[in-house]
């Protein structure tokens, strides 16, 4: 057996970094592609490499020839590659196509070596390989039937997004049987190029070759291997974080703060929503509405406190919206003057949007990091502060007071002068039924008292970005509004609000399912060695590792092996020890991570 890759194009996407180099020398994490690829070719004991070469073509056969590959390596030169696609490349190769089995690869791509042994572990002479589709991908798709067999070709003018959980891209690795290639691939290859030249792509001809009534080639679907195809500078970012190893990949995974859908088969336990809401018919009303949604600018801030009032109960001049808390809290740091008293450990965001010095109260171990209303005026008594912030429950413990209790303590707060911020980001998990502080009378009846609510957690919609804060000030809560951009909520943020009502019940039965599930996991999680369980009234659980392997060496290993992301709290100030966050997702995904954590604290 043998290997040809295509390695003429320009990659002009990548700008710079082929400016004066081929697309396969960018580096992956301190490594260029193709010697990578070479690097995994060279264990297989080939005949021969075969590197199709044009865009800075000696300069790519001098660093190949620098490399220690004992694998005889030939070249083919594409003197056309700006003029060309990669089927005059192949086409230029043809010939070694008709002498032996050969691995077809393309240069710009990354794998894991276990790629390759999907194809050659798999007995059928001629392959595809395939990953099943997700929404990062660009390119070629197939279709399959239950054989393995390759019904269509589905390019992007015939992309349906409609029927994307029945594509699979190609990854652009093949294996060709050497028969396959001398009675069809490359008799095709030269038709096709007389026919309609060399400004097309190879997979064309697998197009023409798939019609066939007789399948001769089929696919080989990945099941989770890794790999990634880069065109440009974020597929480049991507795929360093994908193959970095130990606290550097932990380090890249954690800075991203979200959007792992580009992470095929992560199973994300580090940041926090409702894994039962929104329902399908909330979805579906929102699906209905996109173009509309799309096109149409949203309202302004006058409207969208209207309609989050008219949701939470309260005055329109008493709650301002915000793309997410988090904006809301960046405005009331900096409205609010005087220094800031809070918890330790607990959610940083408050203290972070805060210059200056941090009065903190800080809750001992040996309690499990339990602390009580008065706990709190009993620290803050004799101490300088104009603004107390608690988050309830807390992050990370989930530590909750009561409401009868938190109502003292503003009543407390007001009476020193004190500013008091509830976050309740979290309470709708508990499982009391006390009800939010989100109540126009409690506002007015306590004007120093501010409520932020962040709506990704737990009504599921973090990509909406919303958050509410309210409070009897108004006068606060106007400049609160004034601080922020006209336009600081999406026309999809606000038709949710919109809508929010017609499913409360929807959203009373997710609450209720998910504390049934809640329980179950902090059970399964109090069954597994070396974990101490902490109790929690929010959608995570804090666990402490009572044995040798580190909270950071526990979250590496999950990243690693088991492609699971949890909080690893091992920088967070106020703990003493090695803990980590576990977010409450799906039972059959939380016994996919309670089955890891059986395994590598066992070891």
């Amino acid at each position: 057996m043998q290997a040809i890759i295509l390695a003429a194009g320009m990659g002009k996407r990548l700008k710079e970094l082929t400016k004066d180099a081929t697309k396969c020398m960018v580096k992956v994490n301190g490594v260029t592609l193709i010697e990578r690829a070479l690097w995994a070719l060279d264990k297989l004991s080939l005949g021969r490499i075969v590197l199709v070469v044009g865009y800075e073509g000696q300069r790519l056969r001098e660093y190949v020839d620098s490399l220690d590959i004992r694998t005889p390596i030939v070249y083919v030169e594409n003197p056309i590659y700006d003029k060309t696609n990669n089927i005059y490349s192949l086409y230029l190769a043809r010939n070694y196509l008709l002498e032996d089995d050969t691995l077809l690869l393309e240069s710009d791509l990354i794998f894991e070596e276990a790629v390759l042994r999907r194809l050659l572990d798999n007995p059928y002479p001629s392959l595809a390989l395939v990953a099943r589709y997700e929404s990062w991908m660009d390119g070629t798709v197939v279709t399959l039937d239950d054989e393995d067999n390759i019904t269509g070709f589905i390019g992007k003018k015939d992309f349906d997004f409609t029927r994307t959980d029945s594509y699979y891209k190609t990854v652009n690795i093949y294996k060709f049987g050497r028969d396959f290639s001398c009675s069809y691939y490359v008799p095709f290859l030269e038709a096709y190029c007389r026919a309609l030249g060399h400004n097309e792509y190879y997979e064309q001809v697998l197009k023409v070759i798939a019609y066939l009534d007789r399948p001769v080639i089929k696919a080989a679907r990945l099941e989770g291997e890794s790999w990634y195809e880069i065109d440009d500078i974020q597929d480049l970012d991507i795929a360093e974080s994908i193959f970095a190893t130990g606290e550097d990949k932990l380090r890249r995974f954690a800075r991203r703060y979200g959007g792992y859908w580009r992470y095929p088969g992560l199973l994300d336990y580090c940041y926090l929503v409702n894994p039962f809401y929104p329902g399908p018919k909330l979805v579906a009303e929102m699906k209905n509405n996109f173009e509309v949604l799309l096109t149409n600018y949203p309202s302004g801030m006058e409207v969208n406190s209207l309609l989050a009032a008219k949701y939470f109960g309260v005055k329109k001049e008493q709650i301002a919206v915000g793309n997410g808390a988090a904006e809301l809290i960046k405005a009331l740091m900096e409205l609010l003057p005087g220094r800031l008293g809070t918890v330790l450990p607990t959610f940083e965001e408050y203290p972070n949007r805060k210059p200056g010095e941090i009065c903190a109260y800080c809750p001992e171990a040996s309690r499990g990091y339990a602390y009580s209303a008065k706990d709190l005026m009993d620290h803050f008594a004799d101490k300088d502060i104009a603004v107390l912030t608690l988050i309830n429950p807390d992050n990370p413990t989930g530590n909750y007071i009561p409401r009868a209790d938190v109502l003292a303590l503003a009543k407390w707060a007001a009476q020193k002068g004190i500013r008091l911020i509830v976050d309740e980001s979290f309470v709708d998990f508990c499982d009391c039924e006390e009800g939010s502080l989100l109540d126009r009378q409690v506002l007015q009846d306590y004007p120093q008292l501010l409520v932020v609510k962040s709506i990704s957690k737990s009504f599921g919609v973090p990509g909406l970005r919303l958050g509410v804060v309210a409070g009897g000030d108004r006068s606060l809560i106007g400049a609160v509004k004034k601080s922020v951009a006209i336009w600081n909520i999406n026309s999809f943020g606000e038709f949710y609000m919109q809508i929010a009502e017609k499913y409360r019940s929807d959203y009373e039965a997710g609450l209720a399912r998910f504390r049934r599930v809640r329980a179950d996991f902090a059970e399964g999680l109090r069954a597994v060695d070396g974990l101490e369980v902490y109790p929690s009234q929010a959608n995570y659980i804090m666990c402490r590792l009572t044995g040798s392997m580190t909270a950071t060496e526990l979250t590496i290993a999950l990243l690693e092996k088991y492609k699971i992301l949890i909080k690893d709290l091992s920088g967070k100030k106020g703990l003493d020890g090695e803990f980590i966050r576990l977010a409450v997702r799906r039972p059959e995904e939380n016994e996919r991570l309670l089955s890891a954590l059986r395994e590598l604290l066992s070891c």
